[in-house]
């Protein structure tokens, strides 16, 4: 079914995030600095945080998870100060996403799901998906990479894209 394989697609994909929060802790490290300052690092001064981009990619994720399985989204405080704090977040949030069974999926298409800055709108379960999901989970998530990369962490492609599922030809 789309809508769960996308969900766990996007599940997968911030759980990579905590390998990259190692590295930094481990960058850091090494150049004697507090890793928990790289949470204020950005690429531009007037763009959000890296722990800002980590807290809206679980946002999307869990809000994915429970909008389209016909949830509410849990609340999380938006609170993380420190690296092992958003590490707590990453582990809510896949935890959250991963309890949603496929079977909850079905009538995802038929969600009506209404945004806070689009009153009196709403999006159906596949517009939902495809248009606010998809793009915001890999925005904000390639935004932890360039930042981590942008401050000297050891991050790659390889890092991005986690496991490939190869099968012989």
């Amino acid at each position: 079914m789309m809508y769960y394989d996308v969900v766990s697609q996007c599940t997968q994909s911030l759980q990579l995030v905590e390998g990259w929060l190692d590295k930094a802790v481990a960058f850091a490290e090494a150049k004697n600095v507090d890793a928990d300052s790289l949470l204020n690092g950005r690429l531009a001064s007037d763009m959000k945080p890296l722990v800002y981009q980590v807290q809206s990619a679980c946002d999307y994720v869990k809000s994915s998870a429970a909008w389209l399985s016909g949830q509410r989204p849990p609340k999380h405080e938006d609170n993380e100060k420190t690296i092992d704090e958003l590490r707590a977040r990453i582990r809510k949030t896949v935890d959250f996403a991963r309890s949603v069974s496929q079977a909850q999926y079905q009538g995802a298409e038929g969600q009506k799901i209404s945004l806070s800055w689009a009153p009196g709108k709403v999006l159906g379960g596949k517009d939902y998906l495809l248009q606010m999901t998809i793009p915001n989970v890999y925005f904000h998530i390639g935004m932890v990479y360039a930042i981590l990369r942008n401050a000297g962490v050891d991050v790659g492609k390889m890092d991005f894209l986690g496991a490939v599922n190869f099968v012989d030809a």
